[in-house]
């Protein structure tokens, strides 16, 4: 029983205790309170930079992917075979149409040019001798001398030796056309590659490696695809007459390479992958795109005047489709909008914003519908 009692007594002064703490100690106001709920990070008012909305002119443009094609690409070949005896280029040279860049061993076809030449001779000394002979058949049939056979056959003799002299003409012509070709020129102007046989090396005629390969590098083409969507807006704007501008930028689009123009479309739809292949050209004068290159592309198809633009950092993109946040009353609001075209990092806003709206383009993270904001005003520069 004695336990019980210390027990009892204990509980007592614990009561006692807590009782007189609760009254002495020093009690919170409810401003303060409520200053000190208003100085938590989650309840202050979130600093947001905004931009307005504003009407601009706005390109409207199609993007895809595209290669870099060279307009024309030629396999330099021998037409004749022989010993490749001199190269005249070096790897990666630019090139004009009729530049010497081979010669191949011509002895052979000295040979059978004077060949030619010498049956040639021998066939026209034989043709004046029969013309000669044919003038005096024809005093000795004046004066029936020789009978009308023998003046015949020389006549005849005489055109078979005509028709004999242009076929060794012919081979005259085509020794020296054989001959002709043992000087390998430039088919075409463009950069050359890696040649693909050294000099000394015997080489066959028309061999399907060739020596070289020439790349026509200036004008160039880019070959892009568009989807069956986009097909009668850019057909529109193309049989209208006005030259579509196309961009070409690298493969990060970070960097605008070259400007060209749409040049043509092809005839039918891709119906495997349900797209248009279309064909830009570019000058290229100073080489900026490269044979068999990837590319983005944009094509310009339009100038949309006066559209309702905002960055397109600001858009956000939701469950319930596209938003914007603006400040009305020092608080942030969702406004629904629905975009249009893209130019530049400026998105077109077809319904949702009435030019001059603020629209937050920083601090978008930390918002939602109803927060307090507070707007910062960006800082001028200061000149030294």
């Amino acid at each position: 029983m004695a336990w019980q009692k210390k027990a009892l007594l204990a509980a007592v002064v614990v009561a006692v205790v807590g009782g007189s703490a609760y009254w002495l100690w020093p009690k919170t106001s409810a401003p303060a309170a409520a200053a000190q709920r208003q100085m938590s990070p989650w309840a202050m008012p979130v600093p947001v930079r905004v931009v307005a909305a504003v009407p601009s002119d706005l390109r409207v443009q199609v993007k895809a992917i595209g290669t870099v094609t060279p307009l024309n690409t030629v396999v330099v070949q021998s037409r004749v075979s022989g010993p490749l005896q001199t190269l005249h280029f070096n790897e990666g040279d630019k090139v004009t149409q009729g530049q010497l860049l081979a010669e191949v061993d011509t002895a052979d076809y000295q040979v059978q040019l004077g060949q030619a030449q010498g049956q040639l001779e021998q066939n026209l000394a034989q043709l004046k001798n029969a013309e000669a002979d044919l003038a005096l058949y024809a005093k000795l049939r004046e004066q029936s001398s020789i009978s009308a056979q023998q003046y015949n056959n020389q006549v005849a003799l005489v055109e078979q030796l005509k028709g004999t002299l242009k076929s060794n003409q012919a081979q005259l012509d085509a020794a020296k056309l054989q001959l002709s070709y043992t000087k390998i020129h430039a088919p075409i102007s463009g950069r050359l590659g890696l040649r693909r046989v050294d000099a000394g090396n015997l080489i066959q005629a028309n061999n399907a490696e060739g020596l070289v390969t020439i790349t026509q590098s200036s004008p160039i083409t880019v070959v892009f695809a568009i989807p069956e969507s986009q097909l009668q807006q850019v057909r529109s704007a193309f049989r209208s007459g006005t030259a579509l501008t196309v961009e070409a930028w690298d493969r990060a689009e970070r960097q605008l390479l070259s400007t060209g123009a749409l040049t043509t479309l092809d005839n039918q739809i891709d119906a495997a992958t349900g797209t248009l292949r279309l064909k830009a050209e570019f000058a290229n004068e100073q080489e900026e795109l490269f044979p068999n290159q990837f590319v983005n592309v944009r094509l310009n198809v339009a100038v949309q005047e006066g559209a309702v633009t905002i960055p397109q950092d600001a858009v956000q993109y939701g469950s319930a489709g596209t938003y914007v946040y603006i400040i009305e009353e020092n608080k942030a609001q969702i406004r629904q909008v629905q975009l249009g075209a893209v130019d530049n990092g400026l998105v077109a806003v077809e319904s949702g914003l009435e030019p001059g709206t603020q629209v937050v383009l920083e601090g978008l993270d930390r918002l939602r519908p109803g927060r307090a904001v507070e707007v910062i005003a960006d800082i001028p520069a200061t000149v030294n």
